[in-house]
């Protein structure tokens, strides 16, 4: 048996509820650190930007399931729907924090999203992946049948939206954002040779 074959039978005996509880504690210890000065001076810049690097990298993550199992034959494919599930959900708290807690104003949440490139697409963004996260269960699987699979290739737009939002967040010219950008674009990229293969035996 290989260390691939090794790694896919552990990874079958790993419960996907792990993962929840896992992804429930990082918020909540960000939360306790916040609350006790652990985010020094400014507690909710740390806070809003922590989840939204944390809710892009767990998007990436999703993304690189299928080109891992193709590739490399580690097969993380069980766990796929529970990383979309809290990739959602830290996409939510990193928009809550700064609705809630950072600009607190109403009206100046709407003339932000009109008025700032990079908050219009953290928004849309956002409502491009509410429709998936609200499908992520079994019984919309049954109920959209094939469907469902062509909703939720729509995170790959999200996924380049968050990209994308988070370069524009960056202040001045920063690696680390292009970074992120460049891999999301690159395992985007995979997809296509497969697609256009199929074309051409057709």
């Amino acid at each position: 048996m290989t260390v691939v074959d090794h790694l896919n039978s552990t990874v079958r005996k790993l419960p996907t509820w792990g993962l929840y509880v896992v992804g429930a504690v990082y918020p909540a210890w960000l939360l306790y650190q916040g609350l006790t000065g652990g985010l020094g001076v400014d507690p909710v810049k740390v806070l809003e930007h922590e989840m939204g690097e944390r809710a892009l990298q767990l998007l990436i993550l999703g993304l690189a399931v299928t080109p891992l199992r193709q590739f490399t034959g580690v097969n993380l494919m069980k766990f796929r729907r529970a990383i979309g599930v809290l990739t959602f959900v830290y996409v939510f708290l990193h928009l809550l924090v700064w609705l809630v807690l950072d600009v607190q104003i109403l009206s100046q949440v709407w003339a932000d999203i009109l008025k700032r490139p990079y908050i219009t697409i953290g928004m849309a963004g956002f409502v491009v992946l509410l429709p998936l996260a609200l499908t992520s269960n079994n019984w919309s699987v049954r109920k959209l049948g094939p469907k469902w699979r062509t909703l939720h290739k729509a995170v790959y737009g999200a996924a380049l939206l968050g990209g994308v939002h988070y370069v524009m967040v960056a202040k001045g010219f920063q690696i680390e954002p292009l970074v992120y950008l460049g891999v999301t674009t690159a395992l985007l990229a995979l997809r296509f040779p497969k697609r256009r293969g199929r074309v051409q035996r057709a």
